[in-house]
């Protein structure tokens, strides 16, 4: 371990511990040494096996399925550290569970996303990273430090390395436009706009397409893929309008359900994910490619560790 980095622990849960591993590897640090499993009763169960009194922690934690024993298992990290005297504690969440629910839609509904902030302060985290949040508003349900980043860059580098050409990038629905106009100024290209309706939930309707596709080569982008329903419906509507081709890529693959069969018989060339959530051997298919975000979290985790502006970081991850 460099003198440099002689304070900084990474501790790592089990929702995602190759990730973990990867920005250790980067940041030349070993891993904490930690047992983190369950009683059995069903408790969670974290045992940390070396001192960290007055250490800097960056707990590795995205709160992927499942969902609530990533998120408990990230609470119990964090409370061990806290009482083992950390000096500071970094949850690292490259995927935010419940950020969907942002707002009450209806009566009598929580705001979980809300709740899951509070919980993580409550547990004595100091501060969070994360990654290309549902709404970007969350930040400010936050009362600790959140950095907010984007899996864009990694996503565009892979699609500049295809070589396409006549390509316009495609937001999914009106809310998802300022994302794609960002991933269009990487690529250099214009946007199109998929006016979609939904008559029922977990359905969607293409009504219509604001912008010009015909005849080109269509990148989808988006923050999350969960069933996958709307991403291929999207892509079957946008062939049928006239595009070449259709490639798609999002942040978070959760992929839930028959979601890799939906993407198999879809219109879809490629669906191009990041590792913020782990993607099972079971889930594994050649339409889907995986590109990793760990050295661009490496970077702001050792920023964040030496106390230097991450300024200059932002503005090249966006």
């Amino acid at each position: 371990m460099s003198e440099v980095m002689s304070n900084l622990r990474i501790l790592s849960g089990n929702s995602n511990p190759k990730l973990a591993a990867d920005i250790a590897k980067a940041l030349g640090v070993t891993p904490l040494a930690a047992k983190v499993g369950h009683f059995n009763n069903g408790e969670t169960q974290v045992m940390i096996e070396e001192s960290i009194r007055g250490k800097d922690i960056f707990i590795i934690q995205p709160t992927c399925q499942p969902v609530n024993d990533s998120l408990m298992e990230l609470l119990v990290m964090a409370d061990a550290c806290k009482r083992a005297s950390a000096h500071n504690i970094t949850a690292v969440v490259p995927y935010y569970a419940y950020a969907r629910q942002d707002r009450k839609t209806r009566g009598r509904e929580p705001i979980s996303a809300k709740l899951v902030a509070n919980l993580m302060t409550a547990a004595g985290i100091n501060r969070v990273l994360t990654v290309d949040l549902h709404a970007g508003q969350i930040q400010g349900f936050f009362d600790i430090p959140l950095d907010h980043l984007a899996g864009g860059p990694a996503m565009a580098k892979y699609f500049l390395g295809m070589d396409l050409s006549n390509t316009v990038v495609v937001s999914p629905d009106l809310g998802g436009v300022t994302r794609a106009r960002k991933f269009a100024d990487l690529l250099d290209t214009p946007i199109a706009i998929v006016e979609k309706r939904r008559p029922e939930p977990g359905m969607a309707e293409v009504m219509n397409v604001i912008g010009d596709i015909n005849g080109k080569t269509c990148i989808m982008i988006d923050d999350i893929v969960d069933s996958a329903g709307s991403l291929c419906a999207g892509a079957d509507a946008l062939v049928k309008l006239g595009a070449k081709e259709v490639y798609a890529c999002c942040s978070h693959g959760i992929l839930s359900g028959n979601a890799v069969e939906k993407i198999e018989k879809s219109s879809l060339k490629k669906l191009v994910i990041t590792d913020t959530i782990p993607l099972p051997e079971e889930k594994q298919h050649e339409k889907i490619a995986v590109v990793t975000l760990a050295p661009m979290l490496a970077d702001f985790i050792g920023a964040i560790y030496n106390k230097v502006s991450v300024s200059k970081l932002f503005f090249n991850n966006n």
